[in-house]
């Protein structure tokens, strides 16, 4: 079977082979460096004799797939026929029998691994590698949801590995008609690299999986002083007391539920502060934006369990308070409006002071603006005049007077409350157990998590995680690992980039359309970048190549090559004669 994606004969019996390149020399580059297929090798052993698509391998193809394409596993093969099968780690025949059943058993397999320990010798090894800063490490989750019943995905252990339920539950793509799976992941402050991801039953909750994750970050960090940052589900008695009695530091947002919460709104409201300025960021959308303002306090009172309670006001996060109060009130407004113009309607069921104020009442909960809108419902007596007996009227037909009560609905807004709404505009409490860090260096250390999230949206909207049409759910747990491995590897050639750039002190590449330069780009924009680039031979009739020759590399692709160390020419010619691999 031809390797080529296209093949063209001319009149002197010489043939045109060509056949995509893309970002694949690059993206092997990486996986030689992280030995993934060494570590797979060990760690997920062929089962079969018979299973002609060595695991290894079959998962590096998944891997290389979600990263440059997003196929589908049944139309893998298809996909893998537009490459030169040496940059896809696979032997010429392999492309004879890639199916999809042959790379669901390669799921199987690793499946029946143990991942933990797999995960672990490749963080190990990436960190040491790659030269990763573990003191600080963030987490959050999200849930990936799956289409499909699956109605054996109970939670049974299979094959001597525990496996979660998918199950419904508090879904983060707002999908509670679909069944999910907790994807919890953890990531280093030093580029925002995943090391550790653990998948959970699709209703548990994030408050319930922090101490697993701490411990398990303990083991493979040797240590257990690393800085643990995490949202407000952090921050129980439990959680909290667990990694302070246990050496570790922590970083969250303390609950507005909390006692000390309201305390200090009530001093907002009633005293002045005395705010430190701590840090100011330029405008991420323009340099003509003004600056986003951080200013910090330290509340003298500790928690009950010692920790520090360090509030914070930011001018980005005030400025779209007062912008989110101000949209509550006009759609509250607007609602009771509407509602006005109802109860005066002659046909109308809300004719009882009873039925327009629970009507009013219902809209302004549901706004959450109970404390900012007043209600007043009012009832009048109405006369009129009305005709005794039928017939035209005149000048001499009766009339007879007739009273009708009728509801009116006002409202107002309370000054006062909106005032002390106000004052509280902008303010947020971290909280921690760290004696010595910094008041800025504590809000520095939270400023992080949104580079997770982008990681989690990355695995969603870039990645396009989507674990449907699998045989079984066990290979969705399996194809989850490999979606980690990917995040993975993205992250350290977006790393590697940027620091490239800096130590070259190269500002931006434009590697958009239009040429348009990026100075951070991501790996995907990379790969966009990258996509396309083809080589080609003449080949005789004995098979012989007569000649090579490749795409011309624009000047951006050059760029991006040399942060790398590559030439074109070593770029283009990967795996061909072994060139530029290391």
């Amino acid at each position: 079977m031809s390797t080529t994606t296209t093949t063209h004969e001319n009149g002197q019996g010489l043939q045109l082979q060509s056949d995509n390149v893309g970002a694949l020399p690059l993206l092997n580059r990486f996986i030689k460096r992280m030995r993934l297929e060494e570590f797979l090798r060990k760690r997920v052993p062929a089962g079969d004799p018979r299973q002609k698509l060595e695991p290894a391998i079959g998962l590096l193809l998944l891997l290389r797939n979600i990263m440059i394409s997003r196929t589908p596993l049944y139309r893998l093969g298809e996909w893998a026929e537009r490459f030169d099968p040496r940059l896809l780690g696979l032997p010429a025949e392999a492309l004879d029998y890639l199916n999809d059943d042959r790379s669901g058993r390669c799921l199987d397999l690793l499946f029946r691994a143990d991942r933990g320990t797999l995960t672990t010798e490749i963080v190990v090894w990436v960190a040491k590698e790659f030269d990763l800063d573990l003191t600080q490490l963030h987490n959050d989750s999200t849930t990936i949801t799956v289409t499909g019943e699956y109605p054996d995905a109970d939670g049974q252990p299979a094959h001597g590995q525990a496996t979660h339920r998918i199950a419904r539950g508090h879904s983060k793509d707002y999908r509670p008609d679909l069944k999910q799976l907790l994807f919890i992941l953890t990531t280093t402050a030093d580029g925002s690299v995943p090391i550790w991801c653990n998948v959970d039953h699709g209703n548990t909750t994030d408050d319930t999986t922090h101490i697993a994750t701490w411990d398990t970050l303990h083991k493979l960090t040797g240590r257990p002083d690393f800085l643990y940052v995490a949202d407000c589900k952090l921050a129980s008695a439990e959680n909290t007391s667990y990694i302070d009695q246990n050496g570790g530091r922590f970083v969250t947002v303390m609950p507005a539920t909390w006692r000390e919460h309201a305390q200090f709104y009530e001093q907002l409201r009633t005293s002045e502060i005395p705010w430190i300025d701590v840090l100011s960021k330029p405008s991420a959308r323009s340099k003509k934006d003004t600056p986003a303002i951080y200013r910090g306090y330290e509340h003298p009172q500790k928690t009950s369990h010692g920790f520090r309670v360090l509030w914070y006001w930011s001018s980005q996060k005030a400025a779209n308070d007062r912008t989110a109060r101000e949209h509550r009130i006009e759609s509250v407004e607007r609602a009771l409006q509407e509602l006005r113009e109802r109860v005066g309607q002659p046909r109308s069921r809300l004719k009882t002071i009873e039925a327009v104020t629970e009507a009013a009442q219902k809209i302004v909960s549901e706004k959450n603006a109970e404390a900012w809108v007043n209600i007043q419902v009012e009832t009048q007596e109405v006369e009129y005049k009305e005709q005794m007996g039928p017939g035209r009227p005149s000048a001499n037909t009766p009339y007879r007077v007739r009273k009708e009560t009728t509801v009116s609905l006002h409202w107002q807004l309370n000054a006062q409350a909106l005032q002390d709404e106000a004052a509280t505009d902008g303010v947020f409490p971290l909280l921690t157990n760290d004696r010595d860090i910094s008041v800025k260096d504590t809000l520095v250390a939270y400023k992080h998590q949104p580079s997770l999230e982008k990681r989690h949206q990355q695995l969603k909207s870039v990645l396009q995680v989507r674990p449907v049409m699998l045989q079984n759910h066990l290979r969705i747990e399996a194809l989850l690992f490999v979606y980690f491995l990917a995040l993975l590897t993205e992250a350290l050639i977006e790393r590697e980039t940027r620091n490239r750039m800096r130590k070259l002190e190269l500002k931006q590449i434009a590697i958009y359309g239009e040429g348009k330069p990026s100075s951070a780009p991501t790996t995907d924009a990379l790969i966009q970048l990258l996509d396309g680039l083809r080589r080609y031979r003449l080949v005789d009739k004995s098979g012989r190549v007569v000649q090579r020759f490749y795409d011309e590399v624009s000047d951006a692709q050059r760029v991006v090559m040399r942060l790398h160390n590559l030439t074109a020419q070593q770029y283009m010619s990967a795996a061909e004669e072994d060139v530029g691999r290391g």
